[in-house]
């Protein structure tokens, strides 16, 4: 396979039966700088492209088997594409016309050049192609980084050193691959979210779409507009055509977050879509259709509820081929220690300080029952970064004790002002009233320190 070279470094293939203009080519092409490889046959050609290195082929149509129709030059083409596609392939041939042309271009040459050739306009062609097979080489290269450093940040927030976890993301990537529709289940908090994007990250989709739609936040008056889009006109407020969350997904995948709290009426519509792949925006007469992988999450019994008779069965058969519970965080106790590790990094990186946990607060977090979950620990290590007035966040700063009986995803919400004071407070109190080294540590300019000490009624020396 070829690779990508510095301009000293690429290494460009003359193909061409006849030895003087193998050798005409290789002088001016060598005089640029380049390094020159010579073939006299297809098969040494392919030889050389599979032992790799090569950057770009200057290729005759024509050889001695077939000196006019360029069929082995087109074979050729053909298998080199098969070798290596991104190699940039330019044909030569003094038996030129606008069909051969056509066939080398179908058959995967970039570009064409006529002999005798112009030197000038030789040199631009493999330039020009050399440039552009760098860039597109660069720009796969930028999407491999961002697809990589995508998949650690989201892999990487869903800590998994308990055996339930682990479990969790095995069978994540056990499915991750198939269309299944998969429904996770477990407490608010949880992290259902992270998972069900971990799984459109290692599917087939990946490249594709994914729309993440709270299914609890859209009044059951706009559901079908929300969902499957709407006409311009189709009622007061629709001034334009919009597209729903299936045609935003088409490709990807859908994620349907709180399922349970899909209305009733609802369902149905839901239902019939998911069984379909088809619908029709509101206001509009023309079916539309999406390719859509589909997730779902939910914190509530979806059991109880079709027995209930909120929740229809056949709507819970089609969304639970394949069930994941995540676990609650007081069930996954071993992974505590590296959650709070992980959310206090990240904090202390956000508010410009420097912090570790003391053993008392370790203890704290180990003890505490957690009925937020994941999302109350990461609220409990902001606020505590917040506060601490030291170098060592102490269990004190941790305020668990007043939420140990706490309902699920209830807690303690600080207001912003009343914790961006205490910050600040404490961050000219470590610095002994010098407002300059308080700005900085907290990544403020002096002027913006300023400006929030008057706004929140405080003074340099921490009053």
């Amino acid at each position: 396979m070829s690779s990508g070279h510095t301009a000293e470094q690429q290494t460009l293939l003359v193909a061409d039966d006849q030895r003087d203009v193998r050798e005409a080519l290789r002088l001016l092409l060598a005089d640029q700088g380049y390094k020159v490889l010579l073939a006299d046959s297809p098969q040494a050609v392919v030889d050389s492209v599979k032992k790799g290195g090569v950057s770009l082929a200057l290729l005759d149509l024509n050889y001695t088997r077939d000196t006019t129709s360029g069929k082995e030059g087109l074979d050729l083409l053909q298998s080199l594409h098969e070798i290596d596609p991104g190699l940039p392939t330019v044909a030569m041939t003094a038996w030129g016309s606008v069909d051969l042309v056509v066939s080398a271009m179908q058959s995967g040459a970039c570009d064409f050049i006529e002999k005798p050739w112009d030197n000038t306009r030789l040199l631009t062609v493999v330039r020009t192609h050399l440039e552009r097979c760098a860039a597109t080489r660069g720009a796969q290269r930028l999407r491999e980084i961002a697809q990589i450093q995508s998949e650690d940040r989201i892999g990487g927030e869903v800590v998994a050193e308990s055996s339930g976890m682990r479990r969790v993301l095995e069978l994540a990537r056990q499915v991750a691959p198939s269309d299944a529709s998969v429904l996770l289940t477990g407490e608010n908090g949880t992290g259902k979210n992270l998972v069900a994007e971990l799984i459109h990250r290692w599917s087939t989709r990946s490249d594709e779409p994914f729309i993440s739609v709270n299914m609890g936040s859209i009044p059951e008056a706009l559901f079908e507009s929300e969902m499957f889009g709407h006409v311009k006109g189709a009622f007061t407020d629709a001034r334009d055509s919009r597209s729903g969350r299936f045609e935003l997904a088409d490709g990807g995948t859908l994620f349907l977050d709180e399922v349970g709290n899909t209305p009733l009426a609802q369902q149905a519509k839901l239902l019939r879509v998911l069984e379909s792949g088809s619908f029709e925006r509101v206001g509009g007469s023309r079916t539309r259709t999406a390719n859509v992988r589909v997730l779902t999450a939910t914190n509530a019994d979806l059991q109880t509820m079709i027995d209930d008779g909120n929740f229809r069965r056949d709507l819970f058969f089609r969304l639970n081929t394949v069930e994941i519970h995540i676990p609650s965080l007081r069930e996954r106790a071993e992974d505590i220690p590296a959650l709070a590790t992980r959310f206090l990094d990240q904090q202390c990186q956000r508010h410009g300080r420097k912090l570790s946990f003391s053993p008392n607060a370790t203890t704290a977090l180990r003890s505490h029952q957690w009925p937020g979950n994941v999302r109350e620990l990461a609220h409990c290590v902001e606020r505590a970064v917040l506060l601490s007035s030291g170098d060592e966040i102490q269990a004190g700063d941790l305020a668990l004790s007043s939420r140990n009986e706490a309902q699920p995803g209830d807690g303690q919400v600080m207001k912003l002002e009343d914790a961006e004071r205490l910050l600040i407070r404490n961050a000219i109190e470590r610095f002994d009233g010098n407002v300059q080294e308080a700005a900085q540590a907290l990544g403020l300019s002096r002027s913006a320190m300023y400006r929030r000490l008057e706004k929140l009624g405080l003074s340099a020396e921490g009053g």
